[in-house]
């Protein structure tokens, strides 16, 4: 398949709020998957964690990269908030690329779980509006065997 094709598989793909959830990146195809997700209407986020050690740490570095708006409270919930609302940042859905998760999810597994589960449930809420929003986990199959990995039509 070609590149054009890949990102037009891409913009299939992430238009879709009846798939949208968390899934494992895929290996290949990243410049694809970026113009896709934006032919799509999407904007696309990218969380690199590799810094963060724990809860506090996620929810700045989640808060930071997505620049969220100044009342957001730093806990779980207003995570979620923000997640459901974001008409701060309107677009026709959303990706969001966590990066260098392999510490995180180490030092402390129940926080990083905590936040792929808001992931999951806004998720699946946005997918009631239509609204679609993606979570792409850049972590080895090992690591989180029950993640999913996202398909790329060959």
């Amino acid at each position: 398949m070609s590149p054009s094709h890949h990102s037009a598989f891409f913009e299939t793909l992430f238009a879709d709020a009846a798939r949208a959830g968390v899934y494992r990146l895929p290996h290949t195809h990243h410049e694809a998957l970026e113009i896709g997700a934006g032919l799509a209407g999407c904007c696309v986020f990218h969380i690199d964690l590799a810094r963060a050690r724990n809860k506090v740490d996620l929810l700045d570095k989640v808060g930071h990269d997505m620049a969220f708006p100044e009342w957001f409270g730093h806990n779980w919930d207003a995570l979620s908030d923000c997640l459901l609302d974001m008409g701060w940042r309107p677009a026709l859905g959303y990706v969001v690329i966590l990066k260098n998760v392999e510490m995180v999810h180490s030092r402390a597994e129940s926080d990083f779980a905590c936040l792929l589960k808001i992931f999951a449930d806004v998720a699946d809420e946005r997918r009631n509006d239509g609204a679609p929003f993606w979570c792409l986990v850049d972590i080895p199959a090992s690591k989180i065997p029950a993640l999913i990995s996202l398909e790329v039509a060959s």
